[in-house]
């Protein structure tokens, strides 16, 4: 590492303190000696949160690997797939609340066989049967698709979700938000202004999310900068997102990873997720407060590392991860709570389960216990 690098100037390190860190002191900090941007960050991280560190005890559960998309990044998609009946999928959230977990995460595809009806009784009878489990279901795309094909506006089909016990949104279907970068990797998704007008309109209906960002394949530098200021600005208008996830690009299996793996590029390196990590937290300062290292990406010990590097979540259980490790992933599809409680014992921090709106819980070892109410007061981890 390069020691003779310049140390960050007082004014970058005042601005990014009082939340307005701009994009020329992004492009300065990753531009610096890497371990003062961690520094950095892990000082904004403690005045945002403190020393608490949270992950979630959840289940994963895919509807469908049925897609009519065309995204050249996913390994998952199969035109001649299943679609779980809603029998099916109530049957994996009574074996996700057995075991101990406070939110399912219900994702899809898009296909004209799962409609926006489909997805209100699906969302209706997981909070009959299991009302005080968080759900935390579908993504932007999958609202507008299937708001579409159901001849209802976005708002309508928002507000009928939230009515039928919708908890939070994914804030999925991000990827980049560049209309270049989705040109090449998702050409037949919804655009940039497309996702941003649901995660807003989701906003203001009351409903929370979560941002995230896949990084790692097409995109510019710049364009990584201006998704996570972007993210800022919608915050800054609504308050609604309670996290962001940045996620690194999984080359293998895919249309866009073969033709990296052919050029001889292996997506992202780890002190490239590091700092993506840190310097999303100091853009995000006094806005977003909480940001993820997802152990299914990263590796559990470098998701440890990130502990010190501005992240202070580190997701869930997942219980099952079938996109990632179709993409190649190999960290795995489970860690126990009891392993999270170890990895953040171990770097030093507070461990602390909370629910999809970052609320604590109390562990719940097996069938034991009750577990929490998802009904809240507020959204958003704007301060």
């Amino acid at each position: 590492m390069d020691s003779k690098k310049p140390t960050i100037s007082e004014d970058v390190i005042e601005r990014a303190y009082r939340g307005k860190c701009t994009k020329e002191d992004a492009f300065t900090l990753l531009e610096g000696n890497p371990f003062e941007l961690f520094t950095l960050a892990d000082e904004l991280r403690a005045l945002a949160v403190g020393d608490v560190v949270t992950y979630v005890a959840n289940r994963n559960i895919y509807i469908t690997n049925k897609c009519v998309g065309t995204c050249g990044f996913c390994a998952y998609r199969t035109g001649d797939g299943y679609i779980l009946s809603v029998e099916e999928i109530l049957e994996k959230v009574a074996w996700a609340e057995r075991a101990g977990a406070v939110e399912v995460c219900v994702q899809g595809g898009y296909t004209p066989e799962a409609d926006m009806e489909f997805y209100l009784e699906i969302i209706e009878s997981i909070k009959a049967e299991f009302p005080e489990m968080c759900i935390h279901a579908l993504s932007p795309m999958e609202v507008n698709y299937a708001a579409g094909i159901s001849g209802m506006s976005v708002e309508e089909a928002l507000g009928k979700l939230k009515k039928s016990g919708l908890d939070s949104l994914t804030g999925t279907s991000a990827e980049i938000l560049s209309d270049r970068v989705r040109k090449i990797i998702c050409p037949s998704k919804i655009n940039t202004r497309q996702w941003i007008d649901t995660i807003t309109a989701a906003h203001k209906t009351g409903i929370s999310t979560n941002a995230t960002i896949m990084y790692g394949h097409v995109e510019t530098l710049e364009e990584r900068l201006d998704h996570v200021f972007t993210i800022r600005e919608i915050q800054q208008e609504t308050g609604g997102f309670t996290e962001l996830i940045p996620m690194s690009f999984l080359p293998y299996n895919n249309r866009i990873g073969e033709k990296m793996l052919a050029s001889g590029k292996f997506s992202s390196t780890g002190l490239e997720d590091l700092q993506l990590l840190a310097i999303s937290r100091v853009i995000l300062h006094t806005h977003v407060n909480n940001i993820q290292a997802t152990w299914v990406k990263l590796g559990k010990k470098l998701a440890h590392v990130a502990l010190h590097c501005g992240a202070n979540d580190l997701g869930g259980t997942l219980m099952e991860d079938q996109i990632s490790t179709a993409s190649g992933g190999s960290h795995g599809e489970y860690v126990s709570p009891e392993e999270f409680e170890w990895m953040i014992k171990g770097a030093g921090r507070i461990p602390m389960q909370r629910d999809t709106l970052y609320r604590q819980v109390e562990p719940r070892p097996g069938s034991q216990g009750t577990v929490p109410s998802c009904k809240r007061a507020g959204i958003g981890s704007k301060e």
